[in-house]
This record gives C-alpha cells, sequence and structure tokens, in this order.
C-alpha cells in the first residue's frame, strides 16, 4: 500500500464526526461573506443597472440622474476600470458591456450610500439601445449556426465496420433541460482598501485565486496587491467557480475608486436572473446492438447551451464526451460535441460539471433500446458493464481502474434491496390496480475523478505549530457545506498522530497558500488532503527526530499516536506539549508548506486521447416509484444506494453527500424546469422561472420514503490520501434510476414490451403524456428478432406534448 494510502494506528480519519461548523449552522452562529457588512464602517452598497432587453447595442448611457438620487455616490462604467473591462478567463465577459446579451444584462452599477439609495439610483439611469435579434431557445441557435468555442470530436474503434456488425440500429434525438443553483446564500462580496493600497477582498467563491486573478487584472495591478478570502459559502455546487469574479472586480473597483469598503450581494431574483445554470443539451444519437443486446456502436452528436458567453463551457463539454459511456464499454464510437450561443445567461459549472449530462445520454437510450431489444432494463445495463480483465478502454482511451466495482455495487444493490422480490410484488401490484403503476429501475454509475485540465490538479497547504502544542492549517479548498475542513482537520490530526481538538483551521485566502485550484471536480480532499498530509509529514518527521533524542531510540522506532510519542522497547514517553516545546528550544522549523500534485494523468484535447482521471468512482441505485395514471403526478416509495468512497475519510459527512446529491439530482430529473420567455413581445428573453414560487424544488415531500445509503467496504483506492475517493459530485448521476422507474412505470400503462420516451425533467406533466403515449400504444415492439429499427424522435416544441427544453 502506498504511504499516500496506508492509515496509521488510531486514526481520526474514519470517524463518523460531524461537520466542524455544524452548531454555528445550527444556531445562526456561522458567518458567511455578506455578514461581515455588520462589522465594518462606511460601507457602499452596490446595485446593478439591468437592462430589460435580451440583445441590442446601447447607443447612449446617462448617469447623471441617478447622481441627483440622495445618498448615491457614484456610478460605475467601463470608463472607471484602469485595467481590462473584462470578468472572464476567455476575454468575451465584458464586465460594463456596449452591448446587452440577455435579458436583465447589468450596463452600469450604482454605489449608494445605503442598499435602497443605490437601488433608486439604478432605477434613475436612463439606457437607450438598438435592439438586434436575439436566440433564446437551443433549438433557435442550432437552426441559426449560432456556435462558439471548441468543437470536440471523440473516436474509438471503427465506427463502420462497429455498425456493420450490429444486429440492432437504433436512432433517436433527446434533449434536456439546464437547473439552477439555487444555494442559499446568493453571490456576493466586501472590498476594502487598506493604508498600503492592497485591496482586501470577502467573496463567496470557490476558486479564490482565480478571483483574485481578475480582479487584479481589472484593477490593473499585480497579483500580490490583491487577497481575496473565502470564510465559507451558503452553497456553491459549481455556481461560484468561476461567476463571482466579475462581482468581486465590481466591489473591488468601487472600493478602489472611492476609498470606502464596497458591499455586493445580489437579491434572489438577481442570482436567478443574473447568473448561469446548469447547461442544457439537445442530442442526436444512433446505436448498434448486437444479437444479446451488447453495444457495438454509438455515433452521437451533444450541443450544449453556452448563453451569451464561453465560461466553462468548453471543459464543460469536454467531460460530458468523455462521460458518455458511463459503465459501458462501447467498442466503437464517434462522438462530436458543440456549444450554441444564445442570449441567456452566460451557463457555467454545476455539480458534476457536464458529466451528468454525457451519462444521461447514454442512460436515456438504454432505457428507450431495453424494450426494443426485448430485454429486461436491468439485464440490458448489466450485459454492457465493463468487464475485468478485459483490456478495455474508455472511448477516450483510459483503461477503466477497478471495472470489477462496477458489478459488485449492482450486485450488492440488488441483494439489499431485495429486488428480485419487490419486483414480484409490484408486478402483482400492477396487474390489480388500473390507474396507479409501481416500477423499480436500477442504474449505476463510473465519475472520472480530476480536473479535465491537468494543471488545475495540485493543491497546496501551510501547516503551523505553535509552542503551546496547538496547530494550525490553512489550504486551497473552499468550504460550501461539504464538509471539505471536516476531513482535513481530520487529516491533519490523523497525519501528526494527535487528537482532534488541538487542530484548527483558518479562512481560505490567498495570501498564504497562493496559485490554488477552485474546490471542484470533487477533487477537493485529494488535492488538499493530499497536501496537508504532505505538510504535517514534514512536521511529524522534525518531531520523531527530537523524539528519538529524547527517548534514545532511532527515529524509524518512534510513533506519536494520540498526542503521546513512544519508542519501540523503551518504557519512557514524551507527550506532544513537551515534544513541541523541546523542539522550539532547539530551533526545529515548526511551520512546513504542503503541496500535491495528481501524478499518471495526461491529456490531449485536441486528439481528444488519454487518461485525464486518477481514479473513477462508482455506485449503484435502486428506485421504486408509483405514478398515478390520471395525472402523472407521482412518489419515490424507497431509495436503496451502494456507493464507492474508497476508505470514507469522515463516513457522517461522506453519507449527508451521498444523500444531498442524488436528491439534487432527482430535482434535477424530475421537478426543476427552467423557462424562458420566448415570444416576440417585450419580455422576450425573461427568466420565467426566477422564484421558488415558480421554479419547482425537491422538498421533503420530494424525498425517497425510505431512503438506504450503504458505503461499499473493502474499497480502499491506492494512491489517494488515506485511501479516500471523492464523494461530491458522483452520487448525483445515481438520481437516473428515478428517472428509469418513471419511464417503466408509464411504460406498465401500455402493452407489454412498449418503448416509452420521456422528458427531463419528467414533471408530472411530462409523466402523463409518456403515459397516454404508452396507452395508445397497439402493439409492442417486436423484440429481439425484429432485425434493424429505429427509434422515434423525442418530444420537440412544435408537438402537443411539453417541451424539456
Amino acid at each position: 500500500m502506498s504511504q499516500l494510502s496506508q492509515r496509521p494506528e488510531k486514526p481520526v480519519v474514519g470517524l463518523p464526526l460531524p461537520h466542524e461548523s455544524a452548531s454555528l449552522h445550527v444556531t445562526g452562529g456561522a458567518l458567511y461573506t455578506d455578514d461581515l457588512v455588520q462589522r465594518t464602517k462606511d460601507v457602499l452598497h452596490a446595485y446593478p443597472v439591468q437592462v430589460a432587453q435580451a440583445h441590442g447595442r446601447i447607443t447612449a448611457l446617462r448617469t447623471g440622474p441617478a447622481l441627483k438620487v440622495p445618498g448615491v455616490v457614484r456610478v460605475l462604467t467601463a470608463a472607471d476600470v484602469p485595467g481590462v473591462n473584462d470578468a472572464g478567463m476567455k476575454h468575451d465577459e465584458p464586465l460594463f458591456p456596449d452591448e446587452v446579451m440577455f435579458h436583465g444584462h447589468a450596463v452600469a452599477w450604482v454605489l449608494g450610500e445605503s442598499l435602497e439609495a443605490a437601488r433608486l439610483g439604478a432605477a434613475a439611469v436612463e439606457v437607450e439601445l438598438d435592439e438586434l435579434p436575439s436566440l433564446i431557445t437551443l433549438q433557435d441557435a442550432i437552426a441559426a449556426g449560432s456556435y462558439h468555442g471548441a468543437t470536440p470530436l471523440m473516436v474509438q474503434g471503427d465506427i463502420e465496420a462497429g455498425f456493420a456488425d450490429a444486429v440492432h440500429v437504433l436512432t433517436g434525438e433527446f434533449q434536456f433541460s439546464g437547473q439552477e443553483h439555487f444555494y442559499l446564500e446568493t453571490h456576493a462580496a466586501l472590498a476594502q482598501i487598506d493604508e498600503n493600497g492592497q485591496v482586501f477582498i470577502q467573496s463567496s467563491t470557490q476558486h479564490p485565486s482565480e478571483t483574485q486573478e481578475i480582479v487584479a487584472h481589472v484593477l490593473g495591478v499585480a497579483s500580490h496587491e490583491v487577497t481575496v478570502q473565502c470564510l465559507r459559502m451558503g452553497g456553491g455546487f459549481g455556481g461560484k467557480e468561476m461567476q463571482p469574479h466579475g462581482f468581486a472586480a465590481i466591489a473591488a473597483l468601487g472600493a478602489k475608486l472611492t476609498g470606502r469598503p464596497v458591499r455586493f450581494r445580489l437579491n434572489r431574483t438577481q442570482d436567478l436572473t443574473m447568473s448561469g445554470k446548469r447547461h442544457g443539451f439537445h442530442s442526436t444519437w444512433k446505436v448498434g446492438f448486437d444479437a444479446d443486446g451488447r453495444i457495438q456502436a454509438l455515433e452521437a452528436t451533444l450541443t450544449a447551451d453556452g448563453g451569451w458567453s464561453l465560461d466553462l463551457s468548453e471543459p464543460v463539454l469536454a467531460r460530458a464526451l468523455c462521460h458518455i459511456d458511463n459503465t459501458y464499454w462501447i467498442p466503437n464510437a464517434r462522438v462530436a460535441g458543440r456549444i450554441v450561443k444564445t442570449n441567456t445567461v452566460s451557463n457555467t459549472a454545476f455539480r458534476g460539471f457536464g458529466g451528468p449530462q454525457g451519462m444521461l445520454v447514454i442512460e436515456d437510450i438504454m432505457g428507450r433500446a431495453a424494450p426494443q431489444l426485448g430485454l429486461d432494463p436491468m439485464e440490458l445495463r448489466e450485459r454492457n458493464f465493463y468487464q475485468p480483465g478485459q483490456g478495455q478502454t474508455t472511448p477516450y482511451g483510459q483503461p477503466v481502474t477497478q471495472p470489477e466495482r462496477i458489478s459488485a455495487v449492482w450486485q450488492q444493490v440488488q441483494a439489499g434491496a431485495d429486488v428480485a422480490v419487490r419486483r414480484r410484488e409490484i408486478a402483482v401490484f400492477n396487474a390489480t390496480h388500473p390507474n396507479t403503476r409501481r416500477a423499480l429501475a436500477l442504474t449505476g454509475i463510473k465519475f472520472g475523478i480530476s480536473f479535465n485540465l491537468t494543471a488545475f490538479n495540485q493543491g497546496g497547504a501551510l501547516v503551523l505549530i505553535y509552542k503551546d502544542g496547538s496547530v494550525l492549517i490553512n489550504h486551497g479548498g473552499t468550504e460550501m457545506g461539504q464538509g471539505l475542513h471536516t476531513k482535513m482537520l481530520q487529516v491533519a490530526a490523523t497525519t501528526l498522530g494527535i487528537p482532534l481538538e488541538r487542530v484548527r483551521l483558518a479562512p481560505t485566502r490567498t495570501d498564504k497558500v497562493p496559485n490554488t485550484s477552485a474546490t471542484a471536480a470533487s477533487s477537493g480532499a485529494d488535492l488538499n488532503g493530499g497536501a496537508i498530509k504532505h505538510a504535517c509529514d514534514q512536521l511529524r518527521e522534525r518531531l520523531l527526530q527530537v523524539a528519538a533524542t529524547q527517548l534514545g531510540a532511532p527515529a524509524s522506532d518512534v510513533r506519536i499516536t494520540d498526542g503521546i510519542a513512544r519508542a519501540l522497547g523503551v518504557d519512557g514517553e514524551l507527550d506532544w506539549d513537551t515534544l513541541v516545546r523541546t523542539a522550539y528550544v532547539q530551533r526545529v522549523q515548526l511551520s512546513a508548506a504542503g503541496f500535491y500534485r495528481t501524478e499518471g494523468l495526461h491529456w490531449d484535447a485536441q486528439s481528444f486521447r488519454g487518461a485525464p482521471f486518477k481514479y473513477f468512482a462508482h455506485g449503484a441505485a435502486a428506485a421504486e416509484v408509483e405514478v398515478d395514471g390520471f395525472t402523472g403526478a407521482y412518489r419515490i416509495r424507497r431509495v436503496d444506494i451502494v456507493h464507492d468512497v474508497g476508505d470514507s475519510l469522515s463516513p457522517m459527512i461522506d453519507i449527508g453527500q451521498i444523500e444531498g446529491g442524488f436528491v439534487q439530482g432527482a430535482g434535477w430529473l424530475t421537478l426543476e424546469d427552467l423557462r424562458w420567455d420566448v415570444s416576440d413581445g417585450p419580455h422576450r428573453g425573461r427568466l420565467l422561472t426566477q422564484a421558488a414560487s415558480t421554479y419547482k424544488l425537491p422538498s421533503f415531500s420530494e424525498m425517497p420514503e425510505e431512503f438506504n445509503v450503504t458505503l461499499l467496504e473493502n474499497a480502499t483506492e491506492e494512491g489517494a490520501v488515506y485511501g479516500s475517493k471523492a464523494v461530491g459530485e458522483p452520487p448525483l448521476m445515481l438520481a437516473f434510476s428515478v428517472r428509469e422507474a418513471l419511464r417503466q412505470a408509464a411504460a406498465a400503462f401500455g402493452p407489454s414490451g412498449v418503448s416509452v420516451e420521456l422528458s427531463s425533467p419528467a414533471t408530472p406533466e411530462a409523466v402523463y403524456w409518456a403515459i397516454e403515449t404508452a396507452r395508445r400504444a397497439d402493439t409492442p415492439h417486436p423484440g429481439a428478432a425484429s432485425g434493424r429499427q429505429a427509434a422515434g424522435r423525442g418530444p420537440r416544441a412544435d408537438t402537443e406534448e411539453p417541451s424539456s427544453a
């Protein structure tokens, strides 16, 4: 076992501990970015000047009327930017645009003594523009040929030969919606300038180093003149990976120009209408199966809705392509990707980062294809799993590590959930309930862990031991409620061999750990845990030398456990506090910088080949639903999950992440229906679902009535910190089981063997239309003996069924 993976005696990692800030969360004591305003004097408030137009070129911007509003101090415009007027890494996101690109685009910002003064000032700013044609929907953009960014192509094997060998060839089209992050804390920042002109920004950001970089180039200063701190976030889910940068830059620019602290916080409506979502996708596909239902070839085109600027659309699309195989061996594949440019908000990272979109395409194919092939959906999926010892690689050329775990979690779910017994019970129920149907579906996941951009796979830490034996750790990861800080405390305590209460964690800030990567890609614990362990390893080795001298034994014989240093074969011992004081007196350095880089990664974005992931996380879920035949309303009766987290660093944290990720995934697939005004009237392009009253979020009533989560045992991951695996994103895709159960329940209203297409999100309305389609099916698909056949196209906006866009 590698040194990184090996656990010492009595480790703190692996203990089921609560979140380190749990008591602060429930008592209201936890501070977030905007809470710090109350502790800051003379704060100015920033408010956006939004334009209610989907697309248009600004011909006049008059700020004079705003300056006459009592309490307005300044109006920020492009003329005030001393550096680069851009908030993006692709230089296609002007901070102060001269062209309105989406309904609600902010073109200027008003600073006021109060938020109300700033609001009234923003309302007084006069904007004139020439209206330009706008593209709101993904379909409109495809029809207009409106594309931007990279167009990757992933090829494996011989696609023509694969289809020639196929007995069954199916084709289809599938479009599915994006998703709003709806974190509890909206975007927020607080910027101040100190006596030396240093810019200090408190920001709700998942990527403080990139926030620092963007702010510096907007202000036209070097990065060392900007410090960004993230105390904690009230949720992020990817929505605060890229998009906080421009907002922080607004606050910093205002502070630089006025010399006063500037507070920035979007209200809920502004956050919904100004910030990006999960990318909606459109796909066309053609798949070939052999006589036994094994995939021989897949040809597909995935089109992502990027919105008005690129943001992170290119890497999101890349990860979607990399995950279109999910758990299935596809020997011959040709998958193309493209990004459309629409006049909507710039879509961005969201938990799973394109992986869910790619995996949804293949799971939709499997769900549609199974009845057409005369196979049970569970059987079709299982026949196509990656197999150990076969030398199988992903469509981008990476060998699949631990493919046996795909079957392991699958079999464990079936056994633990009594799937065979319950399916027989469901068949009896359906036969006796003409207006209600139940179904139970199983789906699995294989999710690659690491950033597709190899350079991001690095982390840093700074660990300090004080003379009294207390320990302070700094690392580059950000806490957004996911429990990263809890795990990092456990890693530090385990490595040093001391009780958890001796360790404290400092807020994440760029002047302590530089050049860090975003807390994203489920890599926060891997990268920062590796860096903290590296720093603590250095400190421990120094202290072992000190202890060895004191105990009269070789350093290799000394162990530090529970804060006591002991040597093999020696009766004496040395407590931690004494050891640290002795080291200080001997002038031993008691601080260390740690660094970690993920080894073994390589990726060629041009050829779309390589090994971009350190390992794969696996999981399986069984979901049972009940559907009402009159309305399409449904409930989730039971969910069983088995998930591979390696050797868990913190089991309570991991189980909470699995439960939360699953529910968020179920929300995306069944409830959360983003809608824009697509009329040609004055509100064209306006987000219609801009509040919790119109955008349906999962609540307690949508939770599974029975929810069982089990961690895969004996699952050590070699080469990862203390044998653990990432857990943040993979569980979201376990919710495919709910969608597939809804598909099967809808099909159960029709004749045996009917193949049902299901919109996404599968709202009650969408399920009702699927039920009606099943009822209208006079004859089932003829099954596997029928030879070549074509699947129907998915629901479109111009049909009677509601569009999933």
